[in-house]
């Protein structure tokens, strides 16, 4: 019973570690839309995002989790993937609006000229 209660308080440490590094992932990838916002070139929307990563010409995707129904973003993770491009969520849609310069919420964004983002991107990857 031991080892089981040890077992499952290291597990619970790892998830928390996994959590934090998710959340500093995310703070990262919306400052990197900030900095690309203003000094390179980003695509706002599923749709136009869908089409920066087949196309290959997106650095790097933010989608937010909480989009309704998750069906509107569910391949832009997998999309991506497959053309080697990173791919990041964050909590909101909201804050990726306001990283974004829009004032309205957006589930998706895809930068598609780095600009002063560059090394954060790079640290992403």
């Amino acid at each position: 019973m031991k080892a089981q209660s040890l077992s499952e308080g290291t597990h619970s440490h790892v998830i928390k570690e996994a959590t934090m590094a998710d959340k500093d992932k995310a703070e990262r990838a919306l400052e990197a839309v900030e900095l690309a916002k203003n000094t390179g070139k980003i695509k706002k929307g599923t749709n136009e995002v869908t089409k920066s990563i087949e196309r290959g010409t997106a650095k790097l995707v933010v989608y937010a989790k909480d989009v309704t129904p998750p069906e509107v973003i569910m391949h832009l993770p997998l999309l991506a993937k497959e053309k080697g491009i990173p791919c990041i969520e964050v909590p909101s849609k909201d804050e990726l609006g306001t990283a974004a310069g829009i004032g309205v919420p957006t589930a998706a964004i895809a930068i598609i000229a780095e600009g002063d983002a560059k090394n954060i991107i790079k640290e992403l990857k």
